[in-house]
């Protein structure tokens, strides 16, 4: 007899009872001609969308000290840029991906670069990032905006989702301590048209 996992069966069973589907978000621009994970849509609605992601591997910065997102954005990604114009042990350029990751908390900041897939099996080691490999089990509630993130919008669009998800049958992945959430950006900082940014929600389902 076929089994299924719990969750997957709680996914299924949400698309029969759950509120009317909306179309999955569009591939960002940017990922067409960039590097970016994959991950398959296992919901979506009008104001989020579910995903499951591959086990990416990630180079994460350590915890950056500041209670402004502007500050803590812009030290992990000047720590991280520096990681792939060579500054590691492998002294190995590396390809700009998308996206840049920002792990919000009340009092720190840690920015993770998604690592090539020349690289995801041994990525080169640096003093100031370390390899983080999501597991099969990773999912995330997206919610997409433009423009420029700053230490105001942020937290609003983090609220926007977290409200969004309220009465759905995924209202349990919003996180307990305010504050904490993942924004996601898919621009450099010279794009000022047509910009993607994500705000997520991250858990862990079998």
């Amino acid at each position: 007899m076929l089994r299924m996992r719990p969750f997957l069966l709680f996914i299924l069973c949400g698309l029969v009872i759950g509120t009317a589907a909306a179309a999955p978000y569009e591939i960002p621009p940017n990922c067409k001609s960039l590097e970016c994970p994959s991950y398959d849509v296992v919901d979506s609605q009008n104001e989020f969308e579910i995903r499951h992601y591959r086990s990416p591997v990630w180079m994460s910065t350590q915890p950056i000290r500041t209670t402004s997102y502007t500050v803590g954005s812009n030290e992990g990604f000047t720590t991280l840029f520096s990681y792939i114009q060579g500054n590691n042990q492998d002294n190995a350029r590396i390809e700009m991906t998308a996206p840049v990751l920002v792990d919000v908390s009340p009092s720190s900041y840690v920015v993770s670069f998604y690592v090539p897939q020349k690289f995801q099996a041994k990525p080169p080691l640096s003093a100031e990032a370390h390899a983080v490999r999501w597991p099969g089990s990773r999912y995330a509630a997206v919610r997409r905006f433009g423009g420029f993130m700053n230490d105001a919008n942020v937290a609003v669009e983090a609220d926007a989702l977290k409200k969004g998800l309220q009465g759905t049958r995924w209202a349990f992945v919003a996180p307990g301590s305010p504050g904490t959430y993942t924004v996601a950006g898919y621009n450099s900082p010279f794009e000022f048209d047509n910009r993607v940014n994500e705000v997520m929600f991250i858990f862990d389902r079998e």
